[in-house]
């Protein structure tokens, strides 16, 4: 049985390039808030998904089923851009195709890469969005160091509290935790993009840190307490979600992945208020490196994996920075 979560404070920078043989990139727009982020697996990692919210948009997601063919991928992309970022994964192939990595069929060599989007149209402008040439970028950028959070990479665009239209939504980001099982080898770590239609809540008091915001922009609405008073939701349909990677070094199966990409969502809705809407498309992806000597239980995996997510997206939230007319956490006294 492995011992119990070590439960070191967030202060203590960690990433999720501390599973191991992960590399993550970030392209960032300077034109407007936009940019994707890859994270790349120097040795092909088994890997499963879940889909939770009603307006995702993806690719590649179908290969990761359990019952499909190939069993692992190279990288896995989060963007910005809406659907046209989806083209930043035609720039992580050539990159991958370049470096040899990908499967071998014949005399190819086939990059798998799985990618998500979030909607960040409507900051800024949204003809700019990333492109081939961005998800490249992002791969030269891609190191083994604890990557940049806040407003970079896919969450650059990224907003939340926008259940009552973006005149009230607040700037959101990038954020990314690690966690060491108890005094095993095994670590379980998390990036996400955070982009929810609902409000953000501090994973230790449960109140707003990120969300709708009154009138005057100083406090909360509370749009959970909004929404049972019967006020009208104007958000747009699909212009929402969060979505991320978690990992581990944990050795795991195609379908124990993808359990553990279920059980991650939990994590999602402990911070995260409403979450899962018919206007999100949240999605998160699980890969297992396999290089710890723990065979790892599911699980516990996916409960780590649960926490390591709420982290993340707290970190997201609390490391972005305000643009004219969406501040950031930090900006706002009432968080």
């Amino acid at each position: 049985m492995l011992a119990a979560a070590n439960t070191r404070s967030d202060t203590i920078r960690t990433s999720i390039v501390d599973v191991g043989n992960i590399r993550v990139g970030h392209f960032t727009d300077s034109r407007r808030p936009t940019g994707c982020t890859v994270v790349i697996f120097d040795r092909p990692a088994v890997a499963g998904v879940d889909v939770r919210g009603s307006a995702p948009g993806s690719r590649e997601t179908d290969l990761l089923n359990p019952v499909n063919t190939v069993q692992t991928v190279n990288g896995i992309l989060l963007s910005g851009g809406s659907a046209f970022g989806l083209d930043a994964a035609t720039g992580v192939m050539h990159y991958l195709e370049e470096n040899k990595m990908g499967v071998h069929v014949g005399a190819s060599i086939v990059p798998i890469v799985p990618a998500a989007i979030l909607f960040d149209l409507e900051v800024g402008d949204g003809k700019i969005r990333p492109d081939a040439q961005a998800g490249y970028a992002a791969c030269l950028a891609a190191v083994n160091e604890h990557p940049a959070e806040g407003s970079v990479g896919a969450g650059a665009g990224a907003t939340v509290g926008k259940l009552f239209g973006m005149r009230g939504a607040m700037k959101s980001g990038l954020g990314s935790v690690s966690i060491t099982i108890g005094d095993t080898d095994i670590t379980v770590g998390a990036i996400v993009a955070v982009n929810a239609v609902g409000d953000v809540l501090s994973k230790e008091t449960g109140k707003i840190i990120a969300g709708a915001r009154t009138r005057d922009g100083d406090a909360f609405l509370d749009s959970m307490q909004q929404i049972l008073a019967g006020v009208t939701v104007t958000a747009h349909v699909g212009g929402n979600t969060t979505i991320g990677v978690v990992a581990t070094n944990a050795r795991l199966t195609k379908s124990e992945a993808t359990k553990v990409a279920q059980m991650a969502h939990d994590g999602l809705a402990r911070v995260i208020n409403p979450v899962h809407t018919g206007m999100d498309g949240d999605m998160i992806f699980a890969a297992s490196t396999a290089t710890a000597r723990s065979r790892g239980d599911v699980s516990t995996v996916g409960a780590v994996a649960a926490e390591a997510m709420a982290r993340a997206v707290n970190r997201a939230v609390r490391a972005a920075t305000g643009i004219p007319g969406l501040p950031a956490y930090r900006d706002i006294p009432a968080a």
